[in-house]
């Protein structure tokens, strides 16, 4: 009889486990599956924002994989387009002599040399006469896209600059009617890089100036 509730007992504390290890699986499951919050969403999202900052040393022969060049991309024409015109063309430079070349010609992209990639953000003149507007939001969205993933860039500027524009559209055979906002030289950051804190009341201005 005794030896009965001793197996008895044993049974319960074994179910007694096995409950409490099924239980503690279901909420580590339930944790790991939990969407994120909108507060989290909206906290990731201001942070990127916050923490962009402009890199120009790159960790050299360190290539970008094609699945985060497309998904930089894709950031980049997720930007609003007047009358959803969506003039921009993108070219992605990851040619060593090209990067060089342009390297030598632009007087603030000498990070080229060393940058494993780049991307040329061009505009459609027939499709919209603003298109650096919608082209300068696509590199931000770039940009942002860049630091989200901790990888490192920066803009130089080739519109309006006609010597600037001249020497991307001759390295890359820009037809006539696509020309160049800008270069964008990226890749892993190297040595350390810190945002600027740029916010400033004095440009505030609520309903009047």
């Amino acid at each position: 009889m005794k030896n009965q509730q001793v197996i008895i007992y044993q049974i319960i504390c074994l179910l007694l486990i096995l409950s409490v290890t099924i239980l503690l699986i279901r909420q580590q499951k339930q944790t790991v599956e939990q969407p994120m919050t909108t507060t989290s969403v909206k906290d990731a999202a201001l942070s990127v924002i916050y923490n962009r900052k402009s890199v120009r040393n790159f960790i050299p022969n360190k290539p970008i994989s094609k699945e985060d060049i497309n998904t930089i991309i894709k950031a980049g024409m997720s930007a609003p387009s007047g009358k959803d015109t969506r003039p921009w063309e993108i070219i992605v430079i990851d040619d060593q002599e090209i990067l060089q070349s342009l390297a030598t010609k632009l007087p603030h992209a000498k990070m080229l040399a060393q940058s494993p990639l780049a991307m040329v953000v061009c505009g459609d003149t027939t499709k919209s006469s603003y298109w650096y507007v919608d082209c300068s939001a696509v590199t931000e969205n770039i940009l942002l896209a860049v630091e989200a993933m901790e990888l490192g860039a920066v803009w130089t500027a080739a519109y309006p600059y006609q010597d600037r524009m001249d020497a991307v559209i001759q390295s890359v055979n820009l037809p006539e009617n696509i020309l160049p906002l800008c270069v964008i030289p990226m890749g892993y950051p190297k040595g350390e890089h810190q945002p600027k804190d740029k916010y400033d009341e004095t440009k505030i201005h609520y309903n009047k100036w």
